[in-house]
């Protein structure tokens, strides 16, 4: 490479969630010598301060602000247009259904290459959010290159129209010394066991059953607690829900926070009960912790746990199944120690992040070539 690259990582957050951390894990560990790596945020009205922007400033990289007039503001695109041409930027690298729209119409108005990192695809029922979404999907046809985290999204992508010589599978990585420095907390109550999930709070997480399991769990296991971080759309109806079951005293809602990873590890069972995924950042984390992992059996989880190896699977829907080993793990401690160390290994033997942004500072480089 002759001379250092300037890369514009650009997301329209929507919290600090798997996407936006991925965006900084990626950023921190690409070579600075080679690759300069900014960050465009798109801000809203009434939008609150975000993480991702904060936690990106530590970095000494350089942060710009898309302002929004409203959540589709198209205007956008001519903004981001205009900062690509200031800046000299030579590659933009989307992240999610609206930065990719924006990002892909910008790169083309500043004639850049641009690349799409599809981080899941969401299996929304609102019409207009389907038909959003269905656009986003479309506009990644028209990147230099299309990068998704899992073999399940490249098998998406190109089922999508994506053509198959614009797409490449890098496999997904995690900043695991986050989750090394932090502590093991000390807890109040020992000897309650505890369940807890971190994500988003939308609808392919299907939350819901995690709920019923736990409703069926606390009516056996009195003791025992479910830890629910994170934020969304489906939130404030999974507290409803909440509230007519039995267990509801024993569920807490703690909503974002930064002591995340402190409550990650305080964890006796990180459970999911996703339908959709891409290669979920938590499930890393739980694994890099050494927190056993019960979950349904779809693609993206199961590049992570194998079934009896490195955690538990039910199929998709089988909460029955799924009860029988979220018991397992949380009262056989020999087992689910056996588990957890498969899981972790294998976790940092093949989910690095500084592998991952090995590969794409050499993506960087191929795709500017021909320019």
């Amino acid at each position: 490479m002759t001379s250092k690259l300037k890369v514009l990582q650009f997301i329209c957050p929507t919290g600090f969630y798997g996407a936006e951390r991925w965006v900084l894990a990626l950023a921190k560990h690409l070579d600075p010598s080679t690759v300069s790596c900014d960050l465009a945020v798109t801000m809203e009205p009434g939008q609150k301060p975000l993480e991702l922007v904060s936690e990106y400033k530590k970095l000494n990289l350089g942060i710009h602000i898309i302002e929004m007039k409203n959540k589709f503001d198209l205007g956008a695109v001519a903004r981001l247009a205009k900062l690509i041409r200031e800046q000299n930027i030579d590659i933009i690298h989307t992240h999610g259904y609206k930065s990719d729209i924006i990002g892909v119409l910008a790169a083309r108005r500043a004639k850049i290459k641009c690349i799409v990192t599809p981080h899941g695809f969401e299996n929304a029922k609102d019409f207009k959010l389907r038909s959003f979404i269905w656009l986003g999907c479309q506009s990644m046809r028209f990147a230099h290159k299309v990068v998704p985290l899992s073999q399940q999204l490249m098998r998406d992508v190109l089922s999508m129209g994506v053509k198959p010589q614009n797409a490449l599978y890098i496999q997904n990585g995690v900043d695991l010394s986050e989750v090394e420095a932090e502590p093991i907390p000390v807890r109040t109550e020992p000897g309650k066991k505890r369940i807890g999930f971190v994500g988003q709070m939308i609808s392919r997480k299907n939350i819901r059953d995690i709920l019923d399991i736990f409703d069926q769990l606390h009516k056996k296991q009195p003791n025992t607690e479910l830890i629910l971080l994170g934020d969304g759309d489906a939130r404030q109806a999974l507290e409803d829900y909440s509230k007519t079951l039995d267990c509801k005293a024993a569920i807490d809602f703690l909503g974002f926070r930064d002591d995340r990873l402190s409550l990650l590890k305080s964890f006796d069972l990180f459970v999911m009960t996703s339908t959709l995924e891409g290669i979920p950042r938590c499930l890393m984390e739980a694994t890099a912790a050494s927190i056993p992992v019960a979950a349904y059996d779809i693609p993206g989880i199961d590049q992570l746990i194998s079934h009896e190896k490195t955690g538990l699977l039910a199929t998709l829907g089988d909460k029955k199944t799924l009860l029988a080993y979220w018991e397992k793990l949380l009262f056989d401690p020999s087992y689910a120690r056996e588990i957890t160390e498969n899981a972790k290994q294998f976790v940092y033997d093949n989910y690095s992040a500084q592998r991952m942004a090995v590969e794409y500072s050499d993506l960087f480089e191929e795709i500017t070539k021909d320019s």
